[in-house]
């Protein structure tokens, strides 16, 4: 469930980070490229913005010296590199690359003499919040404010590029805010129902009272372990009976799947490390959620009050878009982050850091607050946007916190999506950002057979088809109808970054990309995300006949995401340091060590059976075939390196010593 269709700029962004200076135009004034969205077009337009409307917007600010920081993010994260971890403090990395203090007092003193009122300025200086009228914004940066209909939506934004003082020409990175050029961010989780089983109603409220989100259960039959029972009853499938889906896999079985188990001994359990789990909005029930999931499903390692912090941003109570972010629904995401953290890592600390709207500007604060301070050692982020064409200004904002984030040794995770490779949304091939950014590591999914004695059969590519089983035959039929998979595919924002040179085929990097350029391609690494071999949740949800905890099986890449996140912290506390951005060490392994399991293709399937209302028999069950590593994409699972697997998935003990 991923954000709506963008469709905004067309950027190229060689190389991923480099800042464009405001170009000098008339009156004393500069305009920052690229900051008025291409669909901002005078036919589009539908009315004017109100100018008594209130904003709240920031001005982002450039580093004092773009390429330094770069070149010391590379050094602390090359193996190769003679500074290898020795990673900065916040202190440091403010004093020598974030913008000076005369630099925000000076957009400080022109926001001020304009009317705006002046909010926070955070610790790594890196922006400036502001808040003020629609007037206000106009005369400020001499623009006509409107709202233009595009994708069924309407939307704010400028006539043109905003512009800004000709002194502060080279200290304003872009400007986030004043338009509504992005959509609003939804979590890549999903439980690959069919989206119309879920019929109840909710009434409407604010995030701030959002109830419980709907109720959804697994049926059965199902499986303990992959291959447990088979479905007899039911006709063949492209001429097989096929094994039950598995009931939703617990903590000890993903550590034993992935070797973490045998490290446990050694007191290897992520302990001495943080997860930082960012998400929007915040669950009312999450810490007794996540404990009695704990006590129900793995008795041994309880989440305690002191291993789980919260920090959450008030919500926002009034959001101008078209579903209002949907705040309960963040609630199962934030439910599945933490008890997969947990049950990967169960000796780590989770800070949970919920922004006050699924908006970027309020996740990206979170993220912010996050690596300012350097409140985590690892931050796990379930949630993207459809494809990459996004605001230049978010690329450049985010690009620059997932920087200081390398500086500081901190690993950021992102999802990959849920969606594969977007053509049937977008119409074309493309990865997902912010998986795509460069400085941090993208999460693909897999489809995984955990088996009884707590091993991996196999594991493939998460791309599912589906065929529904009706009258006595499936429909479509096999491979079925494309119904989600693992995000992934070749950047055409982001140039190849430097750990991807040699190891990632010329093939996949000059896709999409013209010239015989190379991009960055996604995912670098994956684990389990497939939900008809998902991982068993439990969650405080709105039933018909009230409300209550209750348990069901779950994935989407963000489940791969905590779980990649509690693996590392597992590696964290074997290796006794924390590995920062690791994949410059990742693409190192993969030509001399078995540390990472080479996921391939497998031909392999499972039935399904489901409550029609996604809640009880009452209206019947649905059985369908669900095909393991759908072919139908333009991407795929292959040996070696693929564009939905990328490097392939941890290896157990071997890769925990190695990376």
């Amino acid at each position: 469930m991923r954000r709506s269709v963008t469709m905004f700029l067309s950027l190229a962004v060689v190389g991923g980070l480099a800042a464009s200076p405001a170009v000098a135009s008339a009156q004393g004034r500069a305009d920052i490229p690229q900051s008025h969205p291409v669909w901002a077009k005078p036919q589009s337009k539908v009315a004017d913005t109100a100018g008594s409307s209130t904003m709240d917007f920031r001005v982002y600010l450039n580093l004092k010296d773009q390429g330094a920081a770069e070149a010391a993010a590379q050094s602390v994260s090359d193996p190769n590199s003679r500074d290898y971890r020795h990673y900065l403090s916040p202190d440091q990395v403010r004093d020598r690359f974030a913008a000076t203090d005369q630099t925000v007092s000076a957009v400080k003193n022109w926001l001020s003499a304009s009317g705006f009122g002046i909010g926070e300025v955070p610790s790594n200086r890196a922006y400036v919040e502001a808040t003020g009228t629609a007037d206000q914004v106009q005369r400020a940066f001499a623009v006509t404010l409107g709202k233009y209909q595009v994708k069924g939506q309407t939307l704010r934004a400028a006539d043109k590029d905003l512009s800004v003082p000709a002194a502060l020409a080279n200290d304003v990175l872009g400007v986030v805010g004043v338009d509504q050029a992005t959509n609003l961010f939804k979590p890549d989780h999903t439980d690959g129902a069919d989206p119309t089983a879920k019929k109840q109603s909710r009434a409407q409220a604010s995030p701030s009272t959002a109830p419980p989100s709907n109720g959804f259960r697994n049926s059965g039959p199902c499986s303990a372990y992959y291959g447990e029972k088979t479905d007899t009853t039911d006709p063949a499938y492209n001429g097989k009976q096929l094994p039950y889906a598995p009931c939703g896999y617990t903590p000890a079985q993903l550590r034993s799947a992935y070797g973490l188990d045998q490290v446990a001994k050694f007191g290897a359990d992520g302990r001495g490390t943080t997860i930082a789990i960012v998400d929007a909005f915040a669950s009312p029930t999450i810490y007794a959620d996540a404990s009695e999931y704990a006590k129900r499903n793995d008795p041994a390692h309880p989440l305690t009050q002191q291993q789980f912090k919260q920090h959450i941003f008030p919500p926002n109570p009034v959001l101008e878009g078209p579903d209002q972010c949907d705040a309960s629904g963040w609630y199962g995401e934030e439910t599945l982050d933490v008890e997969a953290a947990h049950g990967l890592a169960p000796g780590a600390d989770i800070l949970y850091v919920g922004g006050q709207d699924c908006e970027d500007l309020s996740l990206d604060t979170a993220l912010n607050y996050v690596v300012a301070g350097h409140k985590a050692d690892i931050i796990s982020n379930s949630y993207g946007d459809t494809g990459e064409d996004i605001p230049a200004a978010e690329v450049k904002v985010f690009n620059h916190i997932s920087l200081q984030a390398v500086l500081e040794g901190i690993g950021v995770y992102f999802s990959s999506g849920d969606n594969g490779d977007e053509v049937a949304r977008l119409g074309t091939p493309s990865p997902d950002f912010s998986a795509s950014a460069p400085w941090v590591t993208a999460v693909g999914g897999t489809s995984l057979a955990v088996g009884k004695d707590g091993k991996r059969i196999f594991e493939t590519g998460w791309e599912t088809g589906k065929s529904t089983l009706t009258n006595g035959a499936y429909t479509p039929a096999f491979p079925g109808a494309f119904n989600g998979g693992a995000g992934g595919g070749t950047s055409r924002l982001f140039g190849q970054p430097f750990y991807q040179k040699g190891i990632v085929p010329d093939a996949l990097s000059t896709k999409n990309q013209t010239g015989g350029a190379k991009g960055r391609v996604v995912p670098d690494i994956s684990a389990i995300a497939d939900p008809n071999t998902g991982f068993l949740v439990g969650q405080t949800q709105t039933f018909p006949d009230g409300v209550y905890y209750d348990q069901y099986r779950i994935g989407g890449t963000s489940l791969a995401s905590p779980v990649f996140a509690g693996v590392m912290a597992v590696s964290d506390s074997l290796d006794h340091y924390h590995h920062g951005f690791i994949n410059p060490v990742l693409y190192q392994l993969t030509s001399r060590t078995s540390a990472i399991h080479d996921v391939q293709h497998v031909d392999g399937a499972v039935q399904r059976v489901d409550f029609a209302n996604g809640v009880d028999a009452t209206e019947g069950l649905k059985t369908s075939a669900r095909v393991l590593d759908y072919p139908n994409l333009t991407i795929h699972t292959t040996k070696g390196y693929d564009d939905v697997t990328g490097l392939g998935s941890p290896n157990g003990v071997a890769f925990l010593l190695l990376v």
